[in-house]
């Protein structure tokens, strides 16, 4: 950041008074510009035995398959953002969404929230970011070309879980771990 969004003077990096990390202040009008998480905001819809997964249209990680999910807007709950994710990726409704995975990825500065939901009907299809959308059961899952972290975590505890009927609520940090050389 280098101008104040507020009166568009240059802003410099500093610890306001009273804080305990840097942030970006202006150097006229002392506006503090917090940065704060991002909250991706997606459903697992189940459909009888099979969930729904999206082929992504765009990047990061064209090509591969996710849960349908997306960036929370402002004026929305988290529910909310995470239907309208999945009307806008995979054209699909869905009811009696329930809270299902939280990871936090500080690393990226982000929250990840899943709910698991049962498909309202089989009237779905791609929508704007997707280049397909298909139901599979678990032995179809392409567990090597799912997008993120986040998906393959959360498709695995639907799994394990669905055997026993029992869908806890999960919450997991994933931290950044870098790549040792081999």
């Amino acid at each position: 950041m280098k101008f104040c969004s507020h009166c568009g003077h240059p802003v410099s990096e500093r610890i306001p008074v009273g804080d305990d990390r840097p942030r970006f202040v202006c150097d006229q009008c002392n506006t503090v510009h917090y940065q704060n998480p991002r909250i991706v905001a997606g459903c697992l819809p189940v459909y009888r035995q099979q969930v729904l997964l999206c082929r992504r249209a765009i990047e990061p990680r064209q090509g591969f398959w996710t849960l349908p999910a997306g960036f929370m807007e402002n004026g929305e709950t988290i529910e909310q953002a995470a239907l309208r994710e999945t009307w806008e990726e995979a054209q699909a409704r869905v009811r009696e969404q329930q809270l299902y995975t939280l990871f936090n990825l500080p690393h990226i500065n982000q929250v990840y929230m899943f709910f698991r939901a049962e498909l309202c009907d089989l009237d779905f299809g791609p929508g704007e970011e997707s280049l397909e959308v298909r139901l599979f059961d678990e032995e179809e899952i392409p567990w090597e070309q799912l997008a993120f972290p986040t998906i393959g975590k959360t498709l695995r505890h639907y799994f394990s879980d669905r055997q026993q009927q029992a869908f806890p609520v999960r919450m997991q940090d994933i931290l950044w771990q870098p790549r040792r050389p081999q």
